[in-house]
């Protein structure tokens, strides 16, 4: 593996500063589609294969990391049929790819709010978390049904529970405790944040998380981000001073 990154890496990247974790909210899939005429579904589509190869580009290139912004709570909010149609869409990516993604040795996790999600596409998830829990090529996490402020929200009704209980003192509650309650304990805070099409807001992604993350804008539709997009993103990136509030 050593070798290969070593080959496929753009020399003009530094290995000692890629981001460890890099995110990203995948913007422009309806967009996309539209401008060619197409069905918003279409867009989606093309948006998995886009996934896949980012996955395959953070192997390459040795980032271990990497965090999608696949549906947010928001998103029930958008016509039924493009809803069932991505709900669908996850089930299936998950049934097609899985062995593969065994054979890359990529980790996958889902975090966010399961429960409402249909009852097949929840055992898919959790075959895929079990199936690939030990490999170690890049952990791919993937929010479904997620909201940083319902997450938030989570997080401090279980540790006022803990407190009602007597579990738990007050004056215990720091950073610390609270990053293990959230969905992504365990996992690097991202470093980079990828958002595409050229909206310029988190949309309520990663809101704890993302407090000394570097953000990335760019025009580009997420169907149309290659690997040529992603080697822009990580250059800028190499170009940041970060000095986490610091001199």
């Amino acid at each position: 593996m050593t070798a290969k990154l070593l080959q496929t890496l753009p020399p003009d990247l530094d290995r000692q500063r890629l981001p460890k974790h890099v995110a990203v909210i995948m913007d422009g899939n309806g967009r996309w589609a539209k401008r060619r005429g197409m069905p918003r579904i279409v867009g989606h589509r093309q948006g998995v294969d886009v996934i896949k190869d980012l996955l395959l580009c953070c192997i390459d290139w040795g980032i271990h990391s990497l965090t999608v912004y696949a549906f947010s709570t928001e998103n029930w909010g958008r016509p039924s049929e493009e809803v069932d149609f991505l709900m669908v869409l996850f089930e299936r990516m998950l049934r097609q790819e899985l062995e593969q993604m065994g054979r890359d040795g990529v980790r996958i996790t889902f975090v966010g709010d399961l429960d409402p999600l249909p009852k097949s596409l929840q055992a898919e998830i959790q075959r895929s978390m079990e199936d690939t829990k030990n490999n170690q090529a890049v952990h791919f996490t993937v929010a479904i049904n997620y909201g940083s402020r319902r997450e938030i929200v989570r997080v401090c009704r279980q540790l006022s529970e803990m407190v009602e209980t007597g579990e738990l003192k007050s004056a215990e509650i720091d950073e610390s405790l609270f990053e293990q309650h959230l969905y992504t304990a365990g996992n690097y805070d991202p470093d980079l944040l990828i958002r595409t099409s050229g909206e310029m807001r988190l949309s309520n992604f990663l809101l704890w998380q993302m407090a000394y993350t570097e953000i990335y804008f760019t025009n580009t539709l997420w169907p149309d981000f290659n690997r040529s997009e992603f080697h822009r993103a990580l250059l800028d990136y190499q170009e940041r001073d970060r000095r986490f509030g610091k001199v």
